[in-house]
């Protein structure tokens, strides 16, 4: 971009738009907001908008100036004027530093209207931007204080997003150009997932996440944050593809230590994200393990956070340009595409995704722009999953077993993602009366992510979506699901069962205590249907201890006994498999020059590059590469 772009850029907005009265534009974040007394003849020239922002390659969102807005009273009735009874708006906050005006209602798609026509109309009758959310079905704490954190922050949030915009705006320096990656965490292992993209102009973290295994401290624990390529007042940006803490759970701990930039999510992502480290705090206070940051931290971490919908193009940084599509691996996960430097390279990194539809959620996506570099999980490279089909039908006969002899299951989930997939097999076959009418569980962190989930409908599975959105069946409100809080002793005494509890892997929450409970009786049987770290109880477990040892939250040792019947489902996992992997990297579009093997166990990536490079498996020619952490690529 040449060194006048910004003149330019502010010359063009005038001599386009300067009949709306332009009073000012501002850079808030990646947008550029032009400021006018005439906001209702913005909408009749939203052509000439779109064009000019095509042209310019900017975002451009136009807002009224502060002197023409309706009175905040008069805004109110004026909405609910507008706005059909049926839509059920529930709450109606104002952001006066950005002009704003949320309208939180139960059917959004009815304040939004036809192809926006409603939203664009509330703008033009009152001159705030509406910003529509949805009212969930399921009460979620989270979303709630999240959405009156950032509304009780306006002034702050509108300083940073200026400060934002100054920065991603500013004209690029160096006439060098090359692209280097850099492995911070998650590369021969999984956990810990960061990877740094370098330019001369900009500097971009992908991820920033903890170990998941329990029993790891030290160095292993979080990425390799220290070195001296990475000094936080020099990071443009941090791009989280998906809320699991071994891809998030540091993010907070880089705003303790000085970062004041922004952090680039999909709304759902950071809504589970910030639950997930506010749980992971709450945790560790109880075994007495404190994680590096705060509450505090994770607070200021929403505030700079800036959300994006799949396929929106994005600036973040003088030379790279952000867009997100369809992971398929939980609610809002996200492969990052960069673009960087006018097209000199383009980045792929998939974070954790699933190459294949599942009840939850729409197969990943596989066709970008342009490719030049893809860095891929390759967690089960070494390994091919049943289809869902087949493991559908071993979940079914393993409660089948369970229930008839008078047992009770325990299914530890992930709260994000495979809790919500076996509630919606659960509640199939319950229907379908494949399975006794036993009391269904609900517990530990299930319930607020299912909540969340529910807030957001648009993002899940074209089946489920359309149940939801279309057909007034909400699978996730089902009756057969009994909501406990954490662990119960008389469920576990009680009669046949079927218990979804967190976490996933035993290493926490009250799966663990229900675990204990429940292990020495045969008649009962845990259910693995996720993947199970190095390290982990319930590693440990799946690979057949017959007694393992716990310590409790008083610091003593417990000797368990398993006698319960112990399965592990691999086909349920948000991940894909090799055959899947493989797929994918025969499906991108276009081909990747570089493709670079992450988030795997050491033996699984080794497996599978070599897998790939025998008879030509791709199709195509491309480097594969395999680093280890802290190992730097120049790829461009």
């Amino acid at each position: 971009m040449a060194s006048s772009s910004r003149i330019n850029i502010v010359s063009s907005i005038y001599n386009e738009l300067k009949d709306l009265g332009i009073t000012r534009i501002e850079y808030e974040g990646p947008t550029i907001a032009v400021y006018v007394k005439k906001p209702a003849l913005a909408i009749e020239k939203g052509e000439v908008v779109k064009k000019l922002a095509k042209d310019i390659k900017k975002r451009i969102i136009i807002k009224a100036d502060p002197s023409v807005r309706k009175d905040k009273k008069e805004a109110v009735e004026i909405i609910k004027n507008l706005v059909p009874q049926e839509a059920q708006i529930v709450d109606i906050k104002f952001d006066e530093d950005l002009g704003e005006v949320l309208i939180k209602a139960k059917k959004p798609g009815l304040v939004i209207g036809k192809g926006g026509s409603l939203q664009q109309k509330i703008f033009a009758e009152t001159f705030w931007k509406a910003e529509i959310v949805r009212e969930p079905p399921i009460k979620s704490r989270t979303y709630d204080s999240i959405l009156e954190h950032i509304y009780n922050e306006t002034e702050y949030r509108a300083k940073i997003l200026k400060i934002f915009g100054e920065r991603i705006h500013r004209e690029t320096v160096f006439e060098d150009k090359y692209v280097r990656i850099t492995a911070l965490g998650g590369f021969q292992e999984v956990g810990r997932s960061a990877v740094l993209v370098e330019t001369p102009e900009s500097k971009v973290l992908l991820d920033v996440g903890l170990n998941p295994s329990a029993n790891m401290f030290g160095e292993k624990l979080f990425p390799k944050l220290d070195i001296e390529q990475l000094r936080l007042e020099d990071l443009d940006a941090v791009v989280i593809t998906h809320a699991h803490l071994d891809h998030c759970g540091m993010v907070p701990f880089l705003f303790k230590y000085g970062y004041e930039g922004p952090v680039y999510t999909t709304p759902p992502t950071r809504d589970i994200m910030a639950l997930m480290q506010l749980d992971s705090l709450d945790v560790a206070e109880k075994e007495g393990k404190p994680l590096p940051y705060s509450a505090k931290e994770v607070r200021k971490e929403l505030l700079h956070t800036i959300t994006l919908d799949y396929g929106e193009v994005t600036d973040i940084a003088p030379d790279i340009r952000l867009t997100f599509y369809n992971a398929g691996h939980i609610l809002g996960s996200a492969m990052a595409h960069l673009h960087i430097g006018d097209g000199k390279h383009n980045i792929v990194y998939t974070g954790d995704f699933k190459f294949a539809r599942t009840r939850l959620l729409d197969k990943a996506n596989s066709e970008f722009p342009r490719v030049d570099t893809l860095i891929m999980e390759t967690t089960y490279g070494a390994q091919e999953q049943p289809n869902r089909e087949e493991s559908e039908l071993e979940l079914l006969e393993i409660i089948n077993k369970t229930l008839n002899k008078g047992g009770k299951v325990l299914i530890p989930v992930l709260a994000v993602g495979r809790g919500q997939e076996i509630m919606l097999i659960i509640n199939d076959f319950m229907k379908k009366k494949l399975i006794p009418e036993v009391p269904v569980y609900i517990t530990g962190l299930v319930d607020e992510v299912t909540a969340i989930h529910n807030a957001y409908p648009e993002w899940l599975g074209k089946e489920v979506r359309e149940s939801i959105l279309y057909k007034d069946e909400n699978p996730f409100t089902s009756d057969f699901f009994k909501r406990i809080e954490g662990y119960r002793e008389d469920i576990a005494k009680g009669e046949p069962s079927i218990i979804i509890a967190t976490s996933g892997m035993l290493n926490g929450g009250p799966a663990v205590e229900f675990f204990k409970a429940l292990a020495p009786d045969p008649r009962n049987a845990i259910v693995f249907v996720s993947y199970q770290a190095e390290g982990t109880l319930g590693r440990k477990v799946r690979d057949g201890a017959r007694e393992v040892q716990i310590i409790d939250r008083d610091g003593r040792v417990e000797s368990i006994q398993i006698q319960m019947e112990v399965k592990a489902i691999e086909g349920f996992s948000g991940h894909s498999d090799r055959r899947q992997l493989l797929s994918f990297l025969k499906n991108i579009e276009p081909k990747p020059k570089n493709i670079i093997l992450n988030h795997g166990e050491a033996s699984s990536i080794r497996t599978f590059a070599n897998f790939i490079k025998e008879e030509n498996r791709l199709g195509y020619r491309a480097n594969i590469y395999t680093p280890n952490i802290l190992d730097s690529l120049r790829v461009a």
